[in-house]
Parts: C-alpha cells; structure tokens; sequence
C-alpha cells in the first residue's frame, strides 16, 4: 500500500511540474486578416400571398389557395431544380384579426398568410420572379437575399490565408525580441461576410405604382453587388 501511494505522489509531481513547465513557458502572439470580394451567385426571393374575407375563414382559404397556386406553378418555370433550385412555403398561418376601439376588441376579418420562398442560382432571373410574382397576385415581396455557395470553400481558404500571417508575424517578433517560435499554443479563427440584401418593401398599395415603374423601366431594377469575406485568426506561439 506505502509502495503505491508513493507511485501516486510522484505521479503527481510529476504533473505538477509538467504543467508548471508549461506554464512557464514564453509565447507571442499575432493577429491577421484576410479578405475577399466575390460576385454572388444565389438569390433567394420571399414572396407572401395574404387574402382576406370579413365572412368566412374558409373563402379566405380558398382565394389564398387559388392565387398560391399559380405563384408556385409559375415559379417552378422560372427555376432549374438540377442546379438545385427550389421552392417552397416557408410559413402558413391563418387568424381572425381584431382592431381595438375605446378598450374593446372587435372583429374586423378573417386573414389567411402563404410565405414563399424561391432559390436559384438563376440571380439573373430575380428581377423576372419578382415581376411574375407581383403580376399574379403577390402581396408583399419582402426581402431578396444575394449569397454564395462556395462560402464555407472560400472562408477555408482565406483562414488559411491569414494563419499563415499570424506565422510570419509571430516570426518576426520573436526574432527582435532575441527568439525564436518552437510551436503553436493555441489559433483562433472567424468567418464573417458583408452580404448583399435588399428590401423590396413591395405591398399591395404601391402595386399601381410600382406597375407604372415596372413598364418605364422594362423590370424591377436589381443590383446584385459583391459579397465580401473577412477571416480573423488570432494565434499564439510558444518560443524559446
């Protein structure tokens, strides 16, 4: 038993003096970035049929249905699902709505909502799915959001980028400083993009105006812009 417990405690020691080491140990640390601006190649579209009826929840239902389904049939002409397009209802809700007058509450209409949301990697059809979208009955037009599909291959890259800055600079201050790096102590690392979103602010009391735009202008005008990626790495190096 004595034989063991002193196994133990030099055991232990031994981490102790292990860790202590460590600790003693000299480091320096860097920080880099790096960057880089790409075209976007993916658009997705929010579109919303909202219908409404003071009698009947299900006559709301039903002008809804009618007018949700020849959005979603002529979107699926618009699309190219092999290239991974798609659409499809991102919300659906359906509710009496109240107005409030002098402390109470009165009914007003029963109101049926259909989101959809329309991907593509067609961007230069935005314009064209918005105009068809609006032309059969859309209410709102709520956002268009321009992404890339090879973020996480470019975020990648760029941290490796930016690691290897960290390297040389850690190099370089550890040889002024009478040193030199033996190893890595700890990285850490972020992606982060200044994406490319528009709000279209589309509703149903601009639909003449935004109509009378649309025929001046031959379209809804988009712009898809850039897409910038930023990639920070944080590291530290012991030295000796």
């Amino acid at each position: 038993m004595k034989k063991i417990l002193a196994s133990a405690a030099v055991l232990c020691l031994l981490f102790s003096t292990t860790a202590f080491a460590e600790a003693e140990r000299g480091f320096v640390s860097a920080t880099a970035t790096a960057n880089k601006e790409l075209s976007p190649d993916t658009a997705e579209i929010s579109i919303a049929v909202v219908t409404s009826d003071i009698k009947s929840m299900q006559t709301a239902t039903t002008k809804n249905k009618e007018l949700s389904d020849k959005l979603y049939e002529a979107m699926k002409t618009l699309i190219t699902p092999a290239n991974g397009d798609w659409v499809k209802t991102s919300d659906f809700s359906a509710q009496p709505v109240y107005t409030y007058s002098s402390g109470k509450r009165n009914f007003d209409k029963y109101e049926v909502s259909n989101r959809i949301i329309v991907h593509t990697k067609s961007i230069d059809k935005a314009s064209t799915i918005i105009d068809k979208a609006i032309a059969l009955g859309a209410t709102n037009i709520d956002n268009l959001n321009f992404t890339l599909s090879s973020y996480e291959k470019e975020c990648d890259a760029l941290l490796a980028t930016a690691t290897s800055k960290t390297k040389v600079r850690a190099d370089i201050l550890a040889k002024a400083a009478g040193t030199q790096v033996t190893g890595t102590k700890s990285i850490n690392a972020s992606c982060n993009t200044s994406g490319v979103s528009q709000r279209i602010m589309y509703n149903m009391m601009a639909k003449s105006a935004v109509a009378d735009s649309e025929a001046a202008m031959g379209g809804t005008p988009i712009e898809t812009g850039l897409i910038k990626i930023y990639a920070n790495v944080s590291a530290s190096y012991f030295v000796k």
